[in-house]
């Protein structure tokens, strides 16, 4: 796991969101259903770490460029702003709910 941090700045910045948002839910003391952003988050950075991996591995079986290699790399990078954008939908809908009273 840290040679994916390393290599990767939206990875770090995926980490650091999320240190930072358990931080503000320890401090605020929030309700457990606060938490599943930051589970979220959590599959926001294996999904990053999955990436990286099968980035690594299509560089290492075809170092070349290759349009298969394009295609596994170009879908697992897609598979991340949508675990993103499930994070931050359910974080949005959080807020608004409460934002209502109820």
């Amino acid at each position: 796991m840290r040679g994916g941090f390393r290599a990767g700045f939206s990875l770090r910045a995926h980490g650091l969101a999320l240190a930072a948002l358990c931080g503000v839910l320890l401090a605020r003391r929030l309700a457990p259903l606060w938490w599943a952003p930051g589970l979220l988050a959590a599959a926001v950075i294996a999904a990053e770490l999955f990436n990286t991996a099968l980035e690594q591995l299509a560089d290492h079986l075809h170092p070349g460029e290759h349009i298969r290699t394009r295609a596994v790399k170009d879908s697992a990078a897609a598979a991340l702003p949508v675990v993103a954008a499930g994070a931050v939908a359910i974080l949005a809908a959080l807020l608004v709910d409460s934002l209502h009273g109820r």
